[in-house]
């Protein structure tokens, strides 16, 4: 069979030289070059066979016999993006039940939920999410609102942050939580004055006690949202995705997936190690990772562990170096003890899994730095690429560590901004100066630091170009504030474009994906327009015209 060739001809992003380490503006300062010229740039790219052949007048050279010519007009071409912490799974489970991701009020979750159970009188469960914490004072849901709608059976709702479940009373009472329920190890159990259980359930051990009793979705399912998944992925130009909390049963269906080609994304599974049991873990998550190379295609990987250092600041389960205002008592909740975190991360480091931590609170962050620095001591040397993902707020004394140690900063850049997650929950929690340490993507920049960017979809939307837009502005998407909000946290469109390119790609170890050249993966997104030329305002607006993974389009937006 003939090799097929693709020429793409116009403006293209390479990713190479001036691509994020130039001047404070992107570009390579005191060049020469005319204005709009940038390092790192081409004006054409060719593929045959999947991966990258030529580029500039090489490529331009093939397009007189190329199969296809792609012209990219006023738009850019570019390495496809890749979200560096996710929830697939997860966010395509989410269309299966009410859809009340968007909702604006408590009221309008409660007829949405209860249309959903009349339509589908035959569930069992209702499951649903994922909905604004911030509709409710303090994020504090009644179990009453859903029994207004749903008295009869049980209804359990993820809050954004998947940190949190708001249930009805029918879903208590199936789990047995009642006001003598003791509180959990990890987790609180939001009770009303009485001691009775509001409806609100934070953390692990807390939510469990009725997501334990909701049945178990069948694996076509689950196949059914990766499929899912991977169609939102590549309409948003992403072609590479850490699933950032896989359980058994969902690596079995990403196996699924990929043997019935349901999965049209790169994926690696990070296996979540649980803080009571990991060391019954190693082997079964080391099997998992065998047969995954064995029978998971070139798609998916299993090479790396996730730990959850902390919670999460709106539910006051982050861990704090210092208590939180509205809670003078409580520092969160750290759901590994430091040392124990420590000896896991050891342990899987020694097994050669890559470290993912979700750390929120700078005595998360704190604990997840140690216990890397801990592994980067005891165990022989490799290619580990640690990565600690959110990186909200940072004590001072820790921002060095990250470059000494080669951490990877994985943030979610849409986070970055005053929402009324921030201002209504987050800043009253932990005050003004902890609050204006959040999220400091540009002073680790400055410092060396590798970022990559993730989503945490479906927590937060998927789209790069929104994030990309929040990094380099710190407004909201009204406005808000004018100078941006902790201005000098700002990224420059260049950083910004890396952290979610060849950031992600190095994360992943696919150094073969670090930028545009010959024999390169093509792995490519085309934009309606150039985001380094944008009113910066206006990035997120920018349209995929198209995707392409190894050269073969999974996505092409009407008419093009």
């Amino acid at each position: 069979m003939a090799a097929t060739t693709l020429v793409f001809l116009g403006t293209v992003r390479t990713g190479g030289s001036g691509s994020g380490d130039g001047g404070s503006d992107g570009f390579d300062e005191g060049s020469g070059r005319p204005a709009g010229t940038r390092t790192g740039d081409s004006t054409a790219l060719a593929v045959r066979d999947g991966r990258i052949v030529a580029l500039g007048d090489e490529a331009r050279a093939l397009a007189a016999t190329a199969d296809e010519v792609v012209d990219i007009g006023t738009g850019l071409l570019m390495a496809a993006f890749g979200d560096g912490h996710a929830h697939p799974l997860f966010g395509g489970l989410e269309s299966f039940g009410p859809q009340i991701k968007e909702l604006d009020s408590v009221d309008a979750i409660v007829s949405e939920v209860g249309r959903w159970a009349k339509e589908n009188p035959d569930t069992e469960w209702v499951v649903g999410a994922s909905y604004d914490p911030a509709l409710a004072p303090d994020g504090a849901f009644d179990a009453r609102w859903l029994d207004a709608a749903v008295p009869d059976r049980p209804v359990v709702l993820r809050a954004h942050d998947y940190h949190t479940v708001w249930c009805n009373t029918e879903a208590l009472r199936r789990a047995g939580v009642t006001g003598t329920t003791p509180e959990p190890r990890l987790g609180w159990i939001v009770r009303r004055a009485d001691g009775s259980p509001l409806g609100t359930l934070r953390e692990w051990h807390a939510c469990d006690l009725v997501l334990d009793q909701v049945p178990a979705r069948a694996t076509d399912d689950l196949v059914e949202a990766v499929r899912r998944a991977g169609h939102a992925y590549a309409r948003a130009g992403i072609t590479w995705v850490q699933d950032a909390w896989v359980e058994p049963e969902m690596a079995e269906a990403y196996l699924v997936a990929a043997r019935s080609g349901a999965l049209s994304v790169r994926v690696d599974l990070a296996q979540r190690a649980d803080p009571d049991r990991w060391r019954e873990q190693l082997g079964p998550f080391a099997a998992t990772r065998a047969r995954v190379a064995a029978d998971g295609g070139e798609l998916l990987t299993a090479r790396t562990v996730k730990y959850f250092s902390d919670g999460v600041i709106e539910g006051g389960t982050a861990a704090m170096l210092a208590p939180y205002l509205d809670a003078p008592h409580s520092c969160g909740m750290p759901v590994w003890e430091p040392g124990a975190l420590a000896e896991a991360v050891r342990a899987f480091d020694a097994e050669g899994f890559q470290t993912h931590i979700h750390a929120i609170g700078d005595a998360g962050v704190r604990a997840a730095l140690d216990a890397i620095e801990s592994a980067v001591a005891a165990n022989p040397a490799w290619d580990r690429r640690p990565v600690i993902t959110h990186v909200q707020v940072v004590d001072s004394a820790d921002l060095p560590r990250f470059a000494a140690l080669d951490v990877i900063a994985n943030f979610e850049p849409l986070w970055a901004q005053p929402d009324p997650l921030q201002t209504e929950l987050s800043i009253p929690r932990i005050g003004p100066e902890r609050a204006g340490r959040q999220y400091p993507m540009g002073e680790l920049a400055r410092d060396g630091v590798r970022l990559s960017f993730g989503s945490d979809w479906p927590v937060s939307s998927h789209v790069p170009l929104e994030g990309i837009q929040v990094a380099v502005t710190r407004r909201t998407f009204t406005g808000e504030p004018a100078d941006g909000w902790i201005p000098h946290q700002r990224l420059t469109v260049d950083q910004a474009l890396t952290a979610a390119t060849a950031g992600v790609a190095h994360q992943a170890g696919a150094d073969d994906r670090l930028e545009l050249a010959p024999g390169a993966p093509a792995d490519l997104v085309l934009l309606s327009a150039d985001p380094r030329t944008a009113d910066p305002m206006e990035i997120r607006h920018a349209r995929v015209r198209g995707t392409w993974l190894g050269g073969r389009p999974t996505y092409r937006a009407a008419g093009e």
